[in-house]
Formats: structure tokens, sequence, C-alpha cells
């Protein structure tokens, strides 16, 4: 089952009109064939260029310092083949994508048959995850604005899992992340579930790997090599942790 199907070629086009009218302020738009290995057909995805606009809006607000979900990562291109090659994992499941970017990852999983929430702190990033998902499989995710780092977002979230499935690509940025990401982890991943976790190498997310071992979480390492749509990550190496609990061990 895909999560929230428009049936029609038509209604599709009045969705996307709908969506794309609700970030005019964002600027200019720019429509890329972006490719995921795993993936017959580029993913079409859609993002703002004025990258200054964006900064200029966001100036006010503490929490979002740069607009990071505009811009497409080679994490979240490796997280979302990941998906494809083991698209098993997320088909029919529950699942929480954190941070959403543009939505890459989150419409190779709903074309998979993923039943998948997906969250952002900026409300622009899950809009362009709904035209991206749209685009690709004619289908949107469900989407919840949020922190993950905010406890009372955090509560919020509890609410809706707990998730067979937590995707999260590049939200390891410093080392205040950790703990906030480790906690979330252990209260919303079902006890049988699985993270796939997708980061370039950051000195955060080693450190992350290594307390969540401590806490039980042992799995498998995938590493993407691109192609990316950026020239200048082509000597980027994007690690997917496959990461369950062990039995016996309580975090």
């Amino acid at each position: 089952m895909i999560e929230h199907p428009v049936s029609s070629i038509a209604a599709r086009t009045d969705r996307l009109n709908v969506l794309l009218a609700s970030i005019e302020h964002t600027g200019d738009l720019v429509t890329e064939d972006v490719i995921v290995p795993g993936v017959i057909s580029p993913l079409k995805v859609t993002r703002p260029t004025n990258t200054d606009l964006l900064l200029d809006q966001i100036v006010s607000d503490p929490e979002q310092n740069l607009p990071y979900w505009a811009e497409l990562w080679p994490s979240g291109i490796a997280l979302a083949a990941a998906v494809a090659c083991q698209p098993d994992i997320v088909a029919g499941k529950r699942c929480l994508e954190l941070g959403s970017g543009i939505g890459i990852t989150a419409a190779v999983a709903v074309a998979a048959g993923a039943h998948l929430l997906a969250s952002d702190y900026a409300e622009e990033s899950l809009t362009l995850t709904r035209i991206t998902s749209l685009q690709h499989c004619g289908a949107e995710p469900d989407t919840l604005r949020m922190n993950w780092r905010d406890p009372r977002d955090q509560e919020r979230l509890l609410e809706e899992g707990p998730f067979a499935v937590v995707l999260a690509a590049d939200v390891l940025y410093e080392r205040r992340d950790i703990e906030p990401l480790l906690d979330l982890l252990d209260r919303t991943v079902a006890p049988d579930g699985m993270l796939w976790l997708a980061h370039p190498g950051r000195p955060p997310a080693r450190v992350f790997l290594e307390l969540a071992k401590e806490r039980g979480w042992a799995g498998s390492t995938t590493e993407f090599s691109g192609p990316w749509p950026d020239p200048n990550d082509e000597l980027v190496v994007a690690y997917v942790h496959a990461l369950r609990r062990e039995t016996g061990i309580n975090p």
C-alpha cells in the first residue's frame, strides 16, 4: 500500500501546484534529476536556489542556524539507496524519518510501501518532501514539524510511535546532538525495530556509534561513494549503518 496516493495525473498536478504555491516565499526553485543507486528512474527533486534569501528568513530563529534542508546531501541519497536495495525492511511498516530534508529518502521509502512519518524542523522541508514523493511515486508521507532535540517535541513524537524503522541522514552535526538522539531512539524504535543512520564521517557520528554500542545497538555498515549530484562531493563517502538492539541489553 502506498501512503496517501493521488489517483489521477490531473489531481497530482493540482496538488503539486498547491504545494509549490505554499513555498513561493523561498524564491526561485529548480527541479533536478537525482540518481539514486537501486532506483530505476532518476528522482525529480525540487528545491530553492537562493541561499541568501533562506538565511534572511531564519535570521531570528535560534534553532535554525543554516538551511541545511535545502541541499542535496550524499548521506540522504545513500540512505535512499539502502532503502531501495532492501525495500522489504520498510514495506508495510510504520516508519519515522528524522530530518527529511528535500525528501529523497522519504520518496524512496514511500514508493517501497512504508507508512512513513517524515519530520523536520523547517516547514519548507516538509513541503518539499511531499513534492519529491508525489513526483516520484504519486503519493505523500505523513509529516510532522518538530525539533527532535526539544523534550516537548519528543513527547509529541512518542504519541506517534513506536516505529519499526527509524531513518536518519545527516542529523549529527554537533556533539550536543548525540545524547538527545540516543535518548529519542531508545524511546521511539520498537523493541524489535531498526535504525538506519547515514552520515559522511563527521566526528559526532563516530562518537554516537560508540555510545550506541554501549547501549546495546549493533549491526552492519555499508559504504556508498556516489555518484553524487554536486561535483564538489566527488570524494565523499557516505556510511549507512543498519542497527538493532541486541537481545537482553536494556538502554
